[in-house]
């Protein structure tokens, strides 16, 4: 875990929502202010809807720069464009539809019924060029000024589960297959990709989350936990509510 990695508290859910949207506006401000631009990585499931409703109904939500803001995603579900399911129809959804973005500058992972049909590899590779292709000079990778990561019951981030194969990808992006988590089939950045990002935010709500917020922050192995395999990080911060901060020691608690 970095040396840097802090934990945040927040009394229930819909306040670390509220608390979550309000500071992404700021960094992303923040980035633009210093960058002219910023680069977001998203996360899928229900904290972060309820993070992204939370900005869209905000009057924080018109500081940024929307149509300097790029958009990308750490992980997504390989199924037909558009479906339910799938992360990027969530976000755009909960926040994206309702703010003035660049077309050209949202990066959605390719969908099942894309250019690459039914072959999860060759999309992730088509996602990795995607990636390079907006990259200044040589890099494989942005400048990610922010990663959202949500923690998963048994830790895993993005599509990165204990004990998966995925856990060792050295590449930047990698096509997930049998997935302990529906549906099995999915796309994912790697660790050393997520680690490659000024920031992480890590978000967790819920008592079934505390055990594995505790294991992330007590040390544990990357295969066997991945959320503690967010490390070489400038700044990597947990966003939790009171209750997935159950467990967390008290030498991780830090004032909001």
């Amino acid at each position: 875990m970095s040396p840097e990695a802090r934990v945040v508290i927040h009394a229930d859910p819909k306040v670390l929502a509220e608390a979550v949207a309000a500071r992404l506006a700021v960094r992303l401000v923040d980035a633009q202010a210093e960058r002219g631009e910023a680069d977001l990585v998203l996360t899928g499931g229900r904290i972060a809807a309820a993070v992204y409703q939370a900005l869209r109904d905000s009057p924080a939500r018109d500081a940024v720069d929307w149509s300097r803001v790029n958009f990308w995603w750490g992980d997504e579900r390989f199924l037909p464009a558009g479906h339910p399911e799938r992360n990027e129809t969530q976000a755009r959804s909960a926040l994206l539809d309702a703010i003035p973005v660049d077309p050209a500058r949202v990066h959605p992972m390719p969908p099942s019924d894309g250019p690459d049909g039914a072959d999860p590899e060759a999309a992730a590779a088509r996602y990795a060029d995607v990636l390079a292709a907006a990259t200044p000079g040589t890099a494989a990778l942005p400048h990610f000024d922010l990663v959202l990561l949500g923690v998963g019951e048994d830790g895993h981030v993005a599509s990165v589960f204990p004990e998966h194969p995925v856990t060792y990808e050295t590449r930047p992006v990698a096509a997930v297959r049998g997935s302990p988590k529906p549906p099995p089939v999915r796309i994912t950045l790697t660790l050393p990709a997520i680690n490659t990002a000024e920031e992480v935010w890590l978000l967790a709500a819920g008592a079934e989350k505390a055990a594995a917020v505790r294991m992330a922050l007590a040390g544990a192995g990357a295969v066997q936990v991945p959320a503690a395999g967010v490390q070489d990080v400038d700044r990597v911060l947990w966003l939790l509510d009171r209750a997935a901060a159950h467990e967390v020691p008290p030498r991780f608690r830090s004032p909001r």
